[in-house]
């Protein structure tokens, strides 16, 4: 891939989807794949948060793993998440991953104990060990995160190999994008912004190389970036006000909305999802989406327009 290593734009969260028995729907996965590249994403990475990968197992991980890379190559750079309770689950996953064909690998810190500050390290040493691709630290603060530090995460790109990268979203990513830009330096490559894309344009303006939201507007997550890219404020100001409802919407029900944007448009069968404590989308919550969307149809891509 010509730009293998470039890691600007926006990168997507693939969710994993199901059938309406709750197995995994390959041939989905692959048309979220391709709905994400034709609406104008940079990249796509999976398994994350977004994508239920605490709710897949071993093996459902590792296929959606290969699907996604196969279902990517040539096209975008695909970011495989390898993230794991332990080092040693996550150097299984991040070498099955680099015989997959991904193009980088993203942890957060160990989950479900939280590791020490000497664990973390290991953890990510071990990562940068089993790979020769480039490695992004996920400093997440919600449910299974372990928040760090920026001198934390600057010691870490600066003492670990193949650690280049910071997807950036605890719970004040702006001010944590200019600390890890200014303390790290030349070790820091790029910093990711998160949580959906709703600081980008405070995040834009401290430096991030892009941001990696849920997919199911990719379309207008990538119009977004590309008027900030091209200096178009205006535009990206008027476009980021109108996204801004589904991007707060998200936050009460994030997968079920993710999946049900992705059903309305065509790419996907079924919205079943995994995740446990997460609000089902009741017909209130419904009717909200419907209306939302319709104040979104008129920017999303033909090719998928928002259907019942």
């Amino acid at each position: 891939m010509e730009h293998k290593n470039f890691f600007r734009g926006v990168y997507v969260i693939l969710p994993t989807p199901f059938d309406d028995r709750g197995n995994l729907d390959e041939p989905g996965l692959r048309r979220i794949v391709d709905f994400s590249i034709e609406c104008g994403a940079h990249g796509v990475v999976g398994p994350a948060n977004a994508s239920e990968a605490p709710y897949l197992s071993d093996a459902e991980r590792k296929r959606v793993v290969e699907i996604s890379a196969e279902a990517a190559a040539g096209r975008v750079p695909y970011v495989a998440g390898v993230t794991a309770s332990c080092a040693r689950l996550a150097v299984e996953l991040t070498r099955h991953a680099a015989d997959a064909g991904a193009d980088m690998v993203m942890a957060m810190p160990p989950f479900i104990q939280r590791a020490s500050d000497a664990e973390i390290r290991e953890y990510y040493r071990a990562i940068g060990e089993a790979c020769d691709l480039p490695v992004c630290i996920q400093n997440y603060q919600g449910p299974g995160g372990t928040p760090l530090s920026a001198a934390f995460v600057t010691s870490l790109l600066k003492d670990v190999k193949g650690l280049h990268y910071v997807k950036e979203e605890t719970d004040f990513p702006g001010p944590m994008v200019t600390a890890l830009r200014e303390m790290a330096g030349s070790h820091l490559k790029g910093v990711m912004g998160g949580k959906a894309g709703r600081h980008l344009l405070d995040e834009h303006r401290r430096g991030v190389c892009g941001t990696m939201p849920a997919c199911e507007v990719a379309d207008l997550h990538a119009r977004l970036w590309d008027d900030l890219e091209a200096g178009n404020a205006q535009a990206a100001r008027e476009t980021y006000t109108r996204l801004l409802p589904l991007l707060l919407f998200e936050t009460s029900y994030g997968v079920a909305v993710y999946k049900e944007v992705l059903r309305r448009r065509g790419v996907i069968g079924s919205a079943y999802h995994r995740q446990a404590g997460g609000r089902q989308l009741d017909a209130g919550a419904r009717d909200e989406l419907t209306a939302i969307l319709a104040a979104l149809a008129p920017m999303m891509s033909p090719k998928y327009p928002v259907t019942a």
